[in-house]
Protein backbone atom coordinates (compact mmCIF):
# COMPACT_ATOMS: atom_id res chain seq x y z
CA UNK A 1 0.00 0.00 0.00
CA UNK A 2 1.58 3.01 -1.05
CA UNK A 3 2.45 5.16 2.12
CA UNK A 4 0.83 8.76 3.33
CA UNK A 5 1.68 11.40 6.18
CA UNK A 6 -1.22 13.66 6.39
CA UNK A 7 0.41 15.87 9.09
CA UNK A 8 3.24 16.44 6.33
CA UNK A 9 3.77 19.76 4.64
CA UNK A 10 0.29 20.23 2.21
CA UNK A 11 2.03 20.71 -0.88
CA UNK A 12 4.14 17.25 -0.43
CA UNK A 13 1.09 15.55 0.33
CA UNK A 14 -0.12 16.70 -2.88
CA UNK A 15 2.78 14.97 -4.95
CA UNK A 16 2.00 11.91 -2.76
CA UNK A 17 -1.70 11.79 -3.73
CA UNK A 18 -0.60 13.00 -7.63
CA UNK A 19 1.40 10.14 -7.81
CA UNK A 20 -1.28 7.36 -6.87
CA UNK A 21 -3.13 6.81 -9.68
CA UNK A 22 -6.81 7.05 -9.58
CA UNK A 23 -8.57 7.06 -12.54
CA UNK A 24 -12.14 7.40 -11.75
CA UNK A 25 -13.41 3.38 -11.48
CA UNK A 26 -9.74 2.68 -10.17
CA UNK A 27 -9.45 4.65 -7.00
CA UNK A 28 -8.85 1.81 -5.05
CA UNK A 29 -5.23 1.75 -4.11
CA UNK A 30 -5.65 5.95 -3.31
CA UNK A 31 -8.54 5.21 -0.85
CA UNK A 32 -7.05 2.45 0.62
CA UNK A 33 -3.96 4.99 1.58
CA UNK A 34 -6.26 7.77 2.36
CA UNK A 35 -7.93 5.15 5.16
CA UNK A 36 -5.04 3.62 6.22
CA UNK A 37 -3.60 7.52 6.75
CA UNK A 38 -6.43 8.49 9.11
CA UNK A 39 -7.02 5.23 10.91
CA UNK A 40 -3.58 5.55 11.83
CA UNK A 41 -2.68 9.28 12.11
CA UNK A 42 -5.87 10.90 12.89
CA UNK A 43 -7.31 8.84 16.33
CA UNK A 44 -9.98 11.67 17.09
CA UNK A 45 -11.96 10.90 14.02
CA UNK A 46 -14.51 8.28 13.40
CA UNK A 47 -13.44 6.74 10.25
CA UNK A 48 -15.84 4.90 7.73
CA UNK A 49 -14.85 3.23 4.14
CA UNK A 50 -17.91 3.58 1.47
CA UNK A 51 -17.05 1.38 -1.68
CA UNK A 52 -14.05 3.66 -2.41
CA UNK A 53 -15.01 6.74 -0.57
CA UNK A 54 -13.46 7.23 2.76
CA UNK A 55 -15.74 8.93 5.24
CA UNK A 56 -14.23 10.66 8.91
CA UNK A 57 -16.05 13.26 11.33
CA UNK A 58 -15.04 14.86 14.41
CA UNK A 59 -17.82 14.06 17.36
CA UNK A 60 -17.19 17.15 19.99
CA UNK A 61 -20.77 18.50 20.28
CA UNK A 62 -20.12 21.57 18.67
CA UNK A 63 -23.11 23.86 17.82
CA UNK A 64 -22.41 23.76 14.13
CA UNK A 65 -20.45 21.23 11.16
CA UNK A 66 -18.74 22.00 7.87
CA UNK A 67 -18.75 19.58 5.45
CA UNK A 68 -14.63 19.49 3.48
CA UNK A 69 -15.94 17.32 0.43
CA UNK A 70 -13.12 16.38 -2.65
CA UNK A 71 -13.09 13.52 -5.40
CA UNK A 72 -10.27 11.01 -5.22
CA UNK A 73 -10.87 10.11 -8.94
CA UNK A 74 -8.93 12.03 -11.98
CA UNK A 75 -9.45 11.60 -16.02
CA UNK A 76 -7.34 8.82 -17.54
CA UNK A 77 -3.75 9.49 -17.67
CA UNK A 78 -2.47 11.54 -20.87
CA UNK A 79 1.87 11.29 -20.20
CA UNK A 80 1.48 13.17 -16.97
CA UNK A 81 2.88 11.00 -14.32
CA UNK A 82 4.39 10.80 -11.91
CA UNK A 83 4.54 14.37 -10.42
CA UNK A 84 7.93 16.89 -11.07
CA UNK A 85 7.92 20.62 -9.42
CA UNK A 86 9.28 23.18 -11.34
CA UNK A 87 10.30 26.76 -9.65
CA UNK A 88 11.14 27.37 -6.89
CA UNK A 89 9.87 29.69 -3.58
CA UNK A 90 6.78 31.71 -4.08
CA UNK A 91 7.05 30.57 -7.71
CA UNK A 92 6.89 26.96 -7.63
CA UNK A 93 4.73 24.55 -9.48
CA UNK A 94 3.25 21.47 -9.42
CA UNK A 95 2.86 19.40 -12.06
CA UNK A 96 0.85 16.30 -12.43
CA UNK A 97 -2.32 14.83 -12.81
CA UNK A 98 -4.97 15.54 -10.65
CA UNK A 99 -2.25 18.03 -8.38
CA UNK A 100 -5.31 20.44 -10.10
CA UNK A 101 -8.19 18.67 -10.32
CA UNK A 102 -8.78 18.00 -7.51
CA UNK A 103 -6.10 16.36 -5.28
CA UNK A 104 -4.25 19.87 -3.87
CA UNK A 105 -7.98 20.27 -2.20
CA UNK A 106 -7.68 16.85 -1.42
CA UNK A 107 -4.47 17.31 0.29
CA UNK A 108 -5.75 19.97 2.24
CA UNK A 109 -8.69 18.21 3.45
CA UNK A 110 -6.58 15.19 4.69
CA UNK A 111 -3.78 17.54 6.16
CA UNK A 112 -6.50 19.19 7.96
CA UNK A 113 -8.40 16.07 9.09
CA UNK A 114 -4.93 14.83 10.78
CA UNK A 115 -3.64 18.26 12.55
CA UNK A 116 -7.12 19.64 13.73
CA UNK A 117 -7.60 18.45 16.81
CA UNK A 118 -10.32 20.85 18.54
CA UNK A 119 -11.60 22.61 15.68
CA UNK A 120 -14.57 25.35 16.54
CA UNK A 121 -16.50 23.46 14.09
CA UNK A 122 -16.89 19.48 14.08
CA UNK A 123 -15.89 18.61 10.94
CA UNK A 124 -16.77 16.03 8.42
CA UNK A 125 -14.31 14.94 5.93
CA UNK A 126 -15.59 13.25 2.80
CA UNK A 127 -12.95 11.91 0.13
CA UNK A 128 -15.10 10.33 -2.60
CA UNK A 129 -15.14 8.42 -5.83
CA UNK A 130 -15.97 8.46 -9.47
CA UNK A 131 -16.74 12.13 -10.02
CA UNK A 132 -15.35 12.80 -13.00
CA UNK A 133 -17.55 10.23 -14.79
CA UNK A 134 -21.93 10.03 -15.34
CA UNK A 135 -23.90 11.13 -12.71
CA UNK A 136 -25.26 7.46 -11.64
CA UNK A 137 -21.84 7.10 -10.66
CA UNK A 138 -20.53 9.62 -8.25
CA UNK A 139 -20.13 8.70 -5.05
CA UNK A 140 -21.71 11.42 -3.11
CA UNK A 141 -24.57 10.28 -4.32
CA UNK A 142 -24.13 6.61 -3.01
CA UNK A 143 -22.81 8.25 0.09
CA UNK A 144 -26.55 10.49 0.14
CA UNK A 145 -28.60 7.04 -0.36
CA UNK A 146 -26.59 4.79 2.23
CA UNK A 147 -25.19 7.33 4.73
CA UNK A 148 -27.38 10.41 4.55
CA UNK A 149 -26.13 11.74 7.87
CA UNK A 150 -22.84 11.86 6.53
CA UNK A 151 -23.62 15.04 4.34
CA UNK A 152 -25.35 16.47 6.72
CA UNK A 153 -23.86 19.94 7.80
CA UNK A 154 -24.60 23.71 8.08
CA UNK A 155 -21.88 24.72 5.09
CA UNK A 156 -20.15 22.28 2.32
CA UNK A 157 -17.02 23.42 1.22
CA UNK A 158 -15.93 21.36 -2.05
CA UNK A 159 -12.25 22.06 -2.46
CA UNK A 160 -12.47 21.96 -6.61
CA UNK A 161 -10.04 24.47 -8.45
CA UNK A 162 -10.79 27.86 -7.78
CA UNK A 163 -7.68 29.89 -8.01
CA UNK A 164 -7.67 29.62 -4.27
CA UNK A 165 -10.66 32.19 -4.69
CA UNK A 166 -14.16 31.26 -3.01
CA UNK A 167 -16.33 30.45 -5.58
CA UNK A 168 -19.91 30.76 -4.49
CA UNK A 169 -22.99 28.64 -6.20
CA UNK A 170 -22.92 27.23 -9.67
CA UNK A 171 -24.80 27.09 -12.68
CA UNK A 172 -27.25 24.73 -13.69
CA UNK A 173 -26.53 22.16 -16.51
CA UNK A 174 -28.91 20.56 -19.08
CA UNK A 175 -28.45 18.80 -22.54
CA UNK A 176 -30.63 18.24 -25.20
CA UNK A 177 -31.51 16.86 -28.25
CA UNK A 178 -33.24 18.67 -31.36
CA UNK A 179 -34.34 15.72 -33.92
CA UNK A 180 -35.49 16.31 -37.57
CA UNK A 181 -37.12 13.72 -40.18
CA UNK A 182 -36.96 13.74 -43.50
CA UNK A 183 -37.07 11.27 -46.19
CA UNK A 184 -34.61 9.02 -47.90
CA UNK A 185 -33.34 9.39 -51.71
CA UNK A 186 -30.76 8.64 -53.88
CA UNK A 187 -28.68 12.37 -54.05
CA UNK A 188 -28.82 12.12 -57.56
CA UNK A 189 -32.59 12.64 -57.31
CA UNK A 190 -33.16 14.74 -54.13
CA UNK A 191 -35.92 15.77 -55.20
CA UNK A 192 -37.83 12.73 -54.70
CA UNK A 193 -36.65 12.97 -50.66
CA UNK A 194 -36.48 15.22 -47.77
CA UNK A 195 -32.71 16.34 -46.44
CA UNK A 196 -33.33 16.06 -42.56
CA UNK A 197 -29.85 17.85 -41.82
CA UNK A 198 -31.21 20.82 -44.20
CA UNK A 199 -34.35 20.45 -41.35
CA UNK A 200 -31.39 22.30 -39.18
CA UNK A 201 -31.49 25.29 -40.85
CA UNK A 202 -33.75 26.81 -38.50
CA UNK A 203 -33.17 25.82 -35.09
CA UNK A 204 -29.42 26.71 -35.48
CA UNK A 205 -30.70 30.26 -36.35
CA UNK A 206 -32.48 30.20 -33.81
CA UNK A 207 -29.43 28.81 -31.71
CA UNK A 208 -27.44 31.66 -33.28
CA UNK A 209 -29.44 34.69 -32.79
CA UNK A 210 -30.01 33.58 -29.06
CA UNK A 211 -29.10 36.13 -26.43
CA UNK A 212 -28.24 34.17 -23.07
CA UNK A 213 -28.91 36.38 -19.69
CA UNK A 214 -26.74 37.83 -17.10
CA UNK A 215 -27.59 37.54 -13.89
CA UNK A 216 -26.73 39.57 -10.56
CA UNK A 217 -27.13 36.86 -7.71
CA UNK A 218 -26.03 38.45 -3.87
CA UNK A 219 -24.05 40.42 -6.09
CA UNK A 220 -22.96 38.00 -8.50
CA UNK A 221 -22.68 38.14 -12.10
CA UNK A 222 -23.57 34.42 -13.47
CA UNK A 223 -24.19 34.39 -17.33
CA UNK A 224 -26.05 32.39 -18.66
CA UNK A 225 -24.85 30.23 -22.11
CA UNK A 226 -26.84 27.97 -24.68
CA UNK A 227 -24.36 26.60 -27.69
CA UNK A 228 -25.36 23.24 -30.20
CA UNK A 229 -22.16 21.17 -29.07
CA UNK A 230 -22.96 18.32 -31.47
CA UNK A 231 -25.23 17.62 -35.06
CA UNK A 232 -25.11 14.13 -36.70
CA UNK A 233 -27.37 12.94 -39.72
CA UNK A 234 -26.86 10.58 -42.73
CA UNK A 235 -26.12 7.00 -43.72
CA UNK A 236 -23.92 7.45 -46.51
CA UNK A 237 -22.49 9.40 -49.10
CA UNK A 238 -24.71 9.29 -52.12
CA UNK A 239 -28.22 9.54 -49.57
CA UNK A 240 -30.31 12.08 -48.37
CA UNK A 241 -30.99 11.75 -44.78
CA UNK A 242 -34.13 11.27 -43.19
CA UNK A 243 -32.70 11.80 -39.80
CA UNK A 244 -30.66 14.49 -38.33
CA UNK A 245 -30.00 15.29 -34.61
CA UNK A 246 -28.98 18.56 -33.02
CA UNK A 247 -27.44 18.04 -29.48
CA UNK A 248 -27.65 21.59 -27.31
CA UNK A 249 -26.03 22.38 -23.85
CA UNK A 250 -27.58 24.70 -21.66
CA UNK A 251 -26.10 26.58 -18.92
CA UNK A 252 -28.68 28.37 -16.68
CA UNK A 253 -28.21 30.69 -13.35
CA UNK A 254 -28.90 29.45 -10.42
CA UNK A 255 -32.33 31.93 -10.08
CA UNK A 256 -33.95 29.34 -12.17
CA UNK A 257 -35.24 25.54 -11.26
CA UNK A 258 -34.13 22.69 -13.99
CA UNK A 259 -38.11 22.72 -14.82
CA UNK A 260 -37.92 26.23 -15.87
CA UNK A 261 -34.62 25.70 -17.43
CA UNK A 262 -36.60 22.54 -19.42
CA UNK A 263 -39.85 24.89 -20.20
CA UNK A 264 -37.32 27.47 -21.54
CA UNK A 265 -35.60 25.19 -24.34
CA UNK A 266 -39.07 23.87 -25.16
CA UNK A 267 -39.72 27.40 -25.80
CA UNK A 268 -37.11 29.00 -27.91
CA UNK A 269 -37.24 25.27 -29.97
CA UNK A 270 -41.27 25.01 -30.53
CA UNK A 271 -41.94 23.00 -33.14
CA UNK A 272 -39.17 20.07 -32.88
CA UNK A 273 -39.11 17.35 -31.17
CA UNK A 274 -36.74 17.62 -28.13
CA UNK A 275 -35.67 15.40 -25.60
CA UNK A 276 -33.76 15.69 -22.97
CA UNK A 277 -30.61 13.87 -22.16
CA UNK A 278 -29.27 14.87 -18.83
CA UNK A 279 -30.03 17.71 -16.15
CA UNK A 280 -28.60 18.94 -13.08
CA UNK A 281 -29.71 22.16 -11.05
CA UNK A 282 -27.53 24.90 -9.79
CA UNK A 283 -26.81 26.34 -6.35
CA UNK A 284 -27.36 29.52 -5.32
CA UNK A 285 -24.75 31.26 -3.72
CA UNK A 286 -25.59 31.23 0.06
CA UNK A 287 -23.22 33.34 0.86
CA UNK A 288 -25.72 34.14 4.48
CA UNK A 289 -24.98 31.82 6.38
CA UNK A 290 -22.98 32.48 9.67
CA UNK A 291 -20.56 29.50 8.77
CA UNK A 292 -20.22 31.18 4.62
CA UNK A 293 -19.41 34.63 6.06
CA UNK A 294 -17.00 32.99 8.26
CA UNK A 295 -15.53 31.43 5.50
CA UNK A 296 -15.64 34.27 3.16
CA UNK A 297 -13.87 36.73 5.83
CA UNK A 298 -11.05 34.53 6.66
CA UNK A 299 -10.63 34.25 3.03
CA UNK A 300 -9.74 38.17 2.76
CA UNK A 301 -13.67 39.01 1.65
CA UNK A 302 -12.71 37.94 -2.06
CA UNK A 303 -16.00 35.79 -3.91
CA UNK A 304 -16.69 35.29 -7.83
CA UNK A 305 -19.39 32.98 -8.69
CA UNK A 306 -18.44 29.63 -10.26
CA UNK A 307 -19.32 29.90 -14.00
CA UNK A 308 -19.71 25.76 -14.37
CA UNK A 309 -21.76 22.95 -12.39
CA UNK A 310 -19.67 21.15 -9.49
CA UNK A 311 -21.32 18.83 -6.57
CA UNK A 312 -21.95 22.22 -4.42
CA UNK A 313 -25.48 21.61 -6.50
CA UNK A 314 -25.43 18.36 -4.78
CA UNK A 315 -25.82 19.64 -1.08
CA UNK A 316 -27.40 22.73 -1.98
CA UNK A 317 -30.19 20.09 -3.26
CA UNK A 318 -29.73 19.20 0.69
CA UNK A 319 -30.42 22.24 2.06
CA UNK A 320 -27.04 23.00 2.67
CA UNK A 321 -24.94 26.54 1.44
CA UNK A 322 -21.96 25.45 -0.24
CA UNK A 323 -19.07 26.78 -1.73
CA UNK A 324 -15.96 26.18 -3.91
CA UNK A 325 -12.69 26.67 -2.31
CA UNK A 326 -9.54 25.08 -3.91
CA UNK A 327 -6.19 25.38 -5.26
CA UNK A 328 -5.51 25.43 -9.29
CA UNK A 329 -6.59 27.03 -12.43
CA UNK A 330 -9.88 24.85 -13.59
CA UNK A 331 -9.02 26.16 -17.30
CA UNK A 332 -6.35 23.40 -16.62
CA UNK A 333 -8.19 20.78 -15.30
CA UNK A 334 -7.86 17.73 -17.63
CA UNK A 335 -4.92 19.12 -19.71
CA UNK A 336 -2.15 17.23 -20.43
CA UNK A 337 0.05 20.21 -18.53
CA UNK A 338 -2.29 20.06 -15.32
CA UNK A 339 -0.22 22.19 -13.05
CA UNK A 340 -0.92 24.17 -9.72
CA UNK A 341 1.24 26.70 -8.13
CA UNK A 342 2.27 25.53 -4.44
CA UNK A 343 1.68 28.70 -2.81
CA UNK A 344 -1.62 28.26 -3.42
CA UNK A 345 -2.13 24.89 -2.35
CA UNK A 346 -0.45 26.50 0.81
CA UNK A 347 -2.54 29.37 0.78
CA UNK A 348 -6.04 27.64 0.76
CA UNK A 349 -4.23 25.33 3.63
CA UNK A 350 -4.10 28.43 6.08
CA UNK A 351 -7.17 30.31 5.01
CA UNK A 352 -9.43 27.02 6.30
CA UNK A 353 -6.39 26.24 9.26
CA UNK A 354 -7.08 29.57 10.67
CA UNK A 355 -11.13 29.88 10.23
CA UNK A 356 -11.46 25.87 11.60
CA UNK A 357 -8.84 25.92 14.32
CA UNK A 358 -9.93 26.56 17.55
Amino acid sequence: MPSLDPRSDPVDLTAALVDIASVSGAEADLADAVEHALRTRAPHLEVVRDGDAVLARTALGRPSRVVLAGHLDTVPVNDNLPSHRTGSGEDEVLHGLGSVDMKGGDAVFLHLAATLTEPRHDVTFVFYDCEEVEADRNGLGRIERQRPDWLRGDLAVVGEPSNAVIEAGCQGTMRVELRTGGVRAHTARAWMGDNAVHALAEPLRRLTEYRPRTVEIDGLTYREGLQAVRVGGGVAGNVVPDEAVLAVNHRFAPDVSAERAEAHLREVFDGYELTVVDRSAGALPGLSSPAAAELVSAAGGRVAPKLGWTDVARFAALGMPAVNFGPGDPTLAHTRGERVATAEIRHVAEVLGSWLGA
